[in-house]
């Protein structure tokens, strides 16, 4: 419980849009992902807040194949 607790903390961002995406999608996935999917959303939470948005919103491609499946989870939010 205390990963969720943590993930839900880290969801926190500057933009209203993105935190609105994040929790939604915490709402919707978080419980069903893998390890390594945790792990891959976990490294698009260290991106900054205007890159994960741009990535969410399709305006950027992400180089690491490894977070396709997390991120077209985060744009079906």
């Amino acid at each position: 419980m205390k990963e969720l607790e943590r993930a839900r903390w880290r969801c926190r961002r500057g933009l209203l849009e993105l935190d609105i995406i994040l929790l939604r999608f915490m709402d919707k996935y978080y419980a069903q992902l893998s390890e390594t999917e945790l792990q891959r959303f976990e490294e698009l939470l260290s991106l900054p807040d205007n890159e994960l948005w741009d990535l969410i919103g399709k305006k950027k491609k992400i180089k690491k194949d490894e977070v396709q499946h997390v991120l077209q989870l985060l744009q079906l939010s």
